[in-house]
């Protein structure tokens, strides 16, 4: 369950500082902290898969939300949108992650993340900040793909290599 305090971890971090500094801390949130949660959520998808995984991904999405409501109040309206925002990026996200199921593992994740960045990079921003900001849209965008493809390189060197479906070994899968 490392995958979910990581998760739940980086959307509290990610929503309280929105909160507190506002639109300009957003670009760097996305690099540290979004990037690890589109990742994180394609592991969570992986161990979670034929076991209620749309409902526990629903929870995981809640709690951050409320999480960060508890922790501050005043970050209501950025933990909505965030809501919002991670609810339809998950969804891009999943249904790319599946119909890219028989790829190696690198692929899934950063090909489902490229989409789901996109969408969350578009309704975050729109719903927070209450406009669309296109410099912030962009900025995030490119954070969320370049910090998840990141994440993704980390937690494959620190994960002990398994084999994976249609493939010899899973470092013959990485790139």
């Amino acid at each position: 369950m490392i995958y979910v305090a990581m998760y739940l971890a980086a959307i509290v971090a990610a929503n309280l500082t929105i909160a507190m500094w506002g639109p300009s801390m957003s670009i760097v949130n996305a690099f540290l902290f979004i990037g690890l949660d589109l990742t994180a959520r394609d592991k969570l998808h992986e161990q979670w898969h034929g076991n209620r995984l749309v409902l526990k991904m629903a929870a995981l999405i809640a709690a951050g939300s409320i999480l960060s409501f508890v922790l501050n109040r005043n970050a209501g309206p950025i933990a909505l949108a965030s809501f919002v925002a991670f609810a339809s990026a998950a969804i891009v996200d999943a249904v790319v992650f599946h119909r890219l199921r028989h790829q190696p593992r690198w692929l899934r994740i950063n090909g489902s993340n490229v989409p789901s960045a996109l969408v969350d990079s578009i309704v975050f921003p729109t719903l927070a900040f209450g406009a669309l900001l296109p410099g912030i849209v962009l900025g995030q965008f490119a954070a969320k793909v370049f910090g998840g493809a990141l994440w993704e390189r980390i937690i494959a060197l620190a994960t002990p290599a398994t084999a994976e479906p249609g493939t010899a070994s899973a470092n013959e899968a990485q790139p």
